[in-house]
């Protein structure tokens, strides 16, 4: 049985950007969120519109990620943004 993932941006208060999936069904108004999937951490972007961008249209050529791996437990969450499925391929696939 296939999933019902979301895709997500992350900030936490250590100034972490994470894209990830997780659970459709996950409260995502915690402060620590469990179960992520398919994680990356944007080390660096070059955006003209900022965080936003990340989520609408996905990193760029000039951007710095993470290899993808899961994450069991992040702390301190700050912000949930939705990510469109244009940038979620992109960031799964870059």
């Amino acid at each position: 049985m296939k999933e019902n993932l979301k895709n997500v941006i992350i900030t936490t208060v250590h100034r972490g950007v994470w894209f990830c999936q997780v659970d459709s069904k996950s409260d995502l108004t915690a402060k620590t969120l469990t179960g992520l999937k398919n994680t990356r951490m944007a080390i660096y972007w070059n955006t003209k519109n900022g965080l936003q961008e990340l989520c609408d249209v996905g990193p760029n050529a000039q951007s710095k990620l993470s290899s993808i791996s899961d994450i069991e437990v992040l702390h301190d969450v700050t912000a949930v943004f939705l990510v469109s499925e244009k940038a979620a391929k992109i960031w799964l696939n870059i």
